[in-house]
């Protein structure tokens, strides 16, 4: 601080020096209401996107899946994008303001998990005071909490079994050793738990997994890890066959597949398996029961699999046409509800290539149909079946009118005639969900069990391009070392 010595002594310097200091107070005055102002409308706009988002996460319907999700993908970006800005004119802002508010924050603080562990780091006050020397009483604290992230750290658990024997009669006496999942493995529990958590529900590859741990120092081979999940899914396996007696023993179930990348061994080509997915999931229909999901994977997409999977199935099968079904259908125990969803979608595509208001009259008598299932959802299955009676029964009986009638008046080779005759061939499994409160108007919960799949087939692709590019450079160098060798060069 200026003790005064460097002031000038003219009166009109010093007013000359005053306006200058009030100039430049307006004007970082004006640079933070200009600041608050851009960091409002930033706010304004952070708020819309994340309704936008979650609306579009809530969406059941209207574009097909791909769509929706790159929409989702690119808006999120910008969401990030925009935060980040907002970010910057934080800290622009408490620069200009130079922090007159020690303690003032931003934005509202969430309130973090109450289940994490909290460590404490407790300041420490002076005992006394600084001006005068006297002792100082607590008043109270403050208490600030911040959100810290311990990376995970690789360690070694050392297992010590001491030996002893019987000074009298010789007896040998140690500790047995504590039993693992996989004997003889130095592979600890908490290591196998991280490289199938890691593989199957963060999608990472083991090539992938091997790296991060050499990051650290960590030799983890990916021929051991790969032993290590082949051991752990044998030993998990009567859990598996537990999650999928529970699974299919529902009056219930949602079914869908999705194509797989396979490498074939030894002929460095990929072949396209299946992996089949089945849904329990009352709780729409207001079932406390636990939901479930079982994965099964096939080598092709016969009608075997499915039938064979759900031979003691009895009850209602949420799926799509898939042909394979149909032997299912045929017992009589099993009743094939439709999917609401995929009629929708040939009528939005139309629409969405030549818009007309017949198409825009049918869509919007199918997203009423959603607006009834959004009010009913979690609701027992008795009340929404009186609701899909009272209010959307006949929604449907008038809109199989007008697509019959609609169809008198079309080609048939119109698309649209396609899309009438898709839902009038199904109209009875389309119907089902308004005749048993259980049912669901369409297949989403199997279709959004299906979507981590999607993360991991494309990193599953990126693995499979890798080996191939591994393997055609081995093949490269054994053919060029196969040269030198005809050609009488050392090739040790």
């Amino acid at each position: 601080m200026s003790n005064g010595a460097d002031l000038p002594d003219d009166v009109q310097a010093l007013q000359a020096l005053v306006l200058a200091q009030r100039a430049s107070l307006a004007e970082q005055g004006g640079e933070i209401e200009r600041l608050q102002r851009d960091m409002a409308e930033r706010d304004i706009e952070i708020e819309r996107l994340k309704a936008q988002i979650d609306k579009l996460k809530r969406m059941h319907f209207g574009r097909k899946s791909e769509q929706l999700d790159r929409q989702i993908a690119r808006l999120e970006t910008e969401l990030e994008e925009l935060a980040a800005v907002r970010g910057v004119a934080d800290v622009r802002h408490a620069r200009a303001s130079q922090a007159n508010t020690p303690g003032s924050s931003t934005s509202p603080k969430e309130a973090l998990p109450p289940h994490l562990w909290r460590e404490e780091h407790v300041l420490e006050l002076e005992p006394s005071c600084p001006l005068c020397g006297n002792s100082m009483q607590l008043l109270g604290e403050d208490i600030s909490e911040q959100l810290a992230r311990v990376a995970a750290a690789f360690k070694v658990i050392r297992t010590i079994r001491p030996k002893a024997v019987c000074t009298g009669c010789a007896q040998f006496s140690q500790p047995p050793m504590p039993g693992l999942p996989i004997e003889r493995s130095i592979a600890h529990p908490s290591l196998l738990a991280d490289i199938l958590v890691s593989k199957y529900a963060d999608h990472t590859p083991l090539y992938r997994q091997s790296e991060i741990a050499a990051r650290d120092g960590v030799t983890l081979d990916r021929a051991s890890m790969g032993r290590w999940v082949g051991q752990c899914e044998e030993l998990c396996r009567p859990l598996t066959e537990a999650l999928r007696r529970y699974t299919i023993a529902g009056t219930k179930l949602h079914a869908d597949d999705t194509p797989i990348p396979v490498l074939s061994p030894g002929n460095k080509k990929t072949r396209t398996g299946r992996l089949w997915v089945y849904v329990r999931d009352d709780r729409r229909s207001g079932s406390r029961e636990p939901a479930s999901v079982w994965f099964d994977y096939s080598s092709d997409r016969k009608g075997v699999h499915p039938q064979t999977r759900l031979a003691g199935f009895e009850g209602i099968l949420q799926a799509d046409g898939y042909d394979g079904f149909k032997e299912l259908y045929a017992t009589g125990k099993v009743r094939h509800a439709a999917c609401w969803d995929h009629a929708r979608r040939r009528y939005f595509e139309i629409h969405a290539s030549t818009p007309t208001d017949s198409t825009l009259e049918l869509l919007e008598m199918i997203g009423e149909l959603y607006s009834i299932e959004a009010d009913i959802r979690g609701k027992p299955a008795a009340e929404r079946l009186r609701v899909r009676q009272e209010k959307s029964k006949p929604l449907l009986i008038a809109f199989e009118t007008k697509i019959k009638t609609r169809l008198a008046t079309l080609s048939r080779k119109s698309e649209l005639t396609g899309a009438i005759n898709y839902s009038l061939n199904r109209w009875a499994e389309l119907m089902l969900f308004c005749d048993d409160g259980q049912a669901e108007i369409s297949n989403i919960l199997a279709e959004n069990a299906l979507r981590c799949v999607s993360l991991g087939r494309n990193n599953a692709q990126r693995q499979i391009t890798r080996s191939l590019h591994s393997a055609e450079r081995h093949e490269h160098r054994c053919d060029v070392s196969c040269s030198a060798l005809r050609a009488g060069a050392n090739c040790a």
